[in-house]
């Protein structure tokens, strides 16, 4: 099963070369590289670009930087060249990578599970304020990305944080990247397993193995024992779902297949149960077709999904029981129950299975700067025992506070502009990095993403229903558009003068875990970045006076027409 991909005519099961147009497939017996990405990575692995950072690269300077490595091989470490300043965003899609490319990277410090120890957030505050201007924003997949930052400051940033325990080791590239779970594992007090010793074997298995470090593109992971199916599971490469099996007790429903980008599918279920011993052992079976399976040819189909899409479920499974578990049938198990209440991302003060509370509080859109991670460090410290945690959702959690420094913890965080008690819009608005850094960006998130947020709190101050808001800087979804209450999709519009400016296609009723599904988007609905205060206004206006009685936003668009919706 952990063949090296440098020898993968070794690794792979042998089969009959298909006389069907080749996927690429390795299994299938087709090696040539088709595409350039797939050339690069055959001619070295991306792990092995450390080396040259340490070596060459960050004494020589940015000039000295192979294009491979470059646009290539340095992401398996985190590293991605940000967007050139001042180029606006009709010009993404037009000009060359080294036209956008800017002399400074994003780095992606990878937060498995979102799990922190005060110290290593001082020392992520630390990096951030002495190497990346302050910048340090917090992902929609529990991570921390850093901007502004030179090559030759990369191996000492590597030194300082990975003496903490951290690292940025297929952060990013064609490989299996940070692994997301329940922030709360094993501290809440509903949680139907704690699924930290199954990552923990995960992480070791994969992380820095050569045998998994070429996979024919991103493959993302989630694990949750959690009821509030905290881990967006439905839109990952694969997810382990916690479930009671009502013979064998706790342990893990597995889905696979799932992702957003431009051609969204939502993960399918194996229907099988799995011990939380055994989890690894799946993990390391699904991982593996897709690196043996997955589609090489085209990089727009080389995700699991669309291998999933074509196989189906049942044979997916099969293959996987055949020839990745030795010929273990897995055992046949329930789907997970679903969640009772909408939001699941942990804000507000909850009681811990020991007693003592977790406080979750929401910044602005995922943005934070180095300073401010240092300060909630301190309070951490002061009010805790040393933990806190990142969240799918763009948040964070203090763990561990005694009942008689909540308070205190509360008012520490709102003095930070961080509060445990956000409004709806405060708490269900998240947006991707956008225009200011991302070079595929064409609109602006982040600022117009808080500048909403107040907006909308002034105008809507007593609006409790629960209500996501997605931003997202182009089609590729990082921010989750298409599940959203509210996706907003960006693009370049004609305001009423007939001039091209800022704006958003509009995806409404998405959901995640309470009747999943992707937004309704409605015929020709676009709205212009100045207008969005107006529309979203005039929206929820609508749905709080023509909803039924416990109705959700996303039944009501549902059912709603397109002149209440425009």
């Amino acid at each position: 099963m952990a063949a090296s991909p440098q020898n993968p005519a070794a690794s792979a099961p042998r089969r009959k070369v298909s006389r069907h147009r080749g996927e690429g497939q390795w299994a299938a017996g087709h090696f040539t590289p088709l595409n350039g990405n797939e050339q690069f990575k055959k001619d070295d692995d991306g792990l092995n670009v450390r080396t040259r950072i340490e070596t060459i690269y960050s004494k020589r300077g940015f000039d000295s930087i192979d294009p491979n490595d470059l646009r290539g091989r340095m992401r398996w470490w985190g590293l991605y060249t940000q967007r050139r300043p001042g180029i606006d965003g009709g010009k993404t899609a037009v000009l060359e990578p080294e036209e956008l490319d800017d002399r400074y990277f994003m780095l992606r410090v990878r937060i498995d599970g979102g799990a922190l120890t005060t110290q290593q957030l001082r020392v992520i505050g630390e990096v951030s304020q002495e190497f990346a201007r302050g910048t340090a924003d917090i992902t929609d997949r529990q991570n921390v990305q850093y901007h502004w930052i030179r090559i030759e400051d990369v191996p000492e940033i590597w030194q300082r944080l990975e003496a903490v325990g951290l690292s940025t080791v297929t952060a990013c590239g064609d490989t299996p990247r940070v692994m997301i779970a329940s922030p709360v594992a094993g501290i809440a007090e509903d949680e139907i397993i704690d699924a930290t010793p199954a990552l923990e074997e995960m992480k070791r298995r994969v992380l820095n193995n050569p045998a998994y470090s070429n996979l024919p593109r991103k493959f993302k992971t989630a694990i949750s024992g959690s009821p509030l199916l905290d881990v967006v599971h439905e839109i990952n490469d694969v997810a382990f779902v916690g479930v009671r099996h009502p013979e064998h007790g706790p342990g893990f429903d597995v889905w696979v297949g799932g992702g957003l980008s431009t051609n969204p599918k939502l993960g399918v279920r194996l229907g099988a149960w799995v011990p939380i011993e055994d989890v690894p052992d799946v993990y390391e079976g699904v991982i593996s077709i897709f690196r043996d399976y997955g589609y090489r040819r085209l990089r727009n189909r080389a995700r699991l999904k669309f291998l999933v899409a074509d196989w189906g479920a049942e044979k997916f499974r099969q293959v996987l029981e055949d020839e990745y578990l030795g010929g273990r049938k897995l055992v046949d198990g329930p789907a997970p129950e679903q969640p009772v209440q909408q939001w699941r991302d942990h804000i507000g003060v909850h009681r811990q299975q020991d007693g003592r509370f977790y406080v979750g509080f929401a910044p602005r859109v995922g943005r934070v700067d180095g300073a401010t991670l240092t300060k909630i460090a301190d309070l951490a410290e002061a009010h805790g025992s040393g933990r806190v945690r990142t969240t799918v959702e763009q948040k964070m959690i203090v763990l561990d506070v005694e009942q008689d420094r909540v308070e205190s913890l509360v008012e520490g965080l709102e003095a930070l502009d961080l509060t445990a008690r956000p409004s709806t819009f405060r708490r269900g608005t998240m947006a991707c990095t956008g225009i200011e850094f991302c070079k595929l960006a064409i609109v602006e998130t982040k600022q117009r993403g808080s500048t909403l947020i107040d907006e909308l709190e002034r105008r809507l101050p007593d609006f409790d229903e629960p209500l996501t808001i997605n931003l997202n800087g182009c089609p590729n979804a990082c921010a989750r558009i298409q599940v959203a209450d509210i996706g907003l999709k960006g693009q370049l519009v004609l305001d009423d003068e007939g001039r091209q400016v800022e704006g958003y296609q509009v995806h409404l009723g998405g959901a995640l875990g309470l009747e999943a599904g992707f937004g309704r988007k409605v015929r020709s609905l676009k709205v212009t970045a100045d207008e969005l205060p107006d529309y979203i206004e005039r929206v929820l206006t609508r749905f709080r006076a023509e909803r039924t009685e416990g109705e959700r936003f996303a039944a009501w668009t549902a059912r709603a027409s397109e002149e209440a919706l425009s």
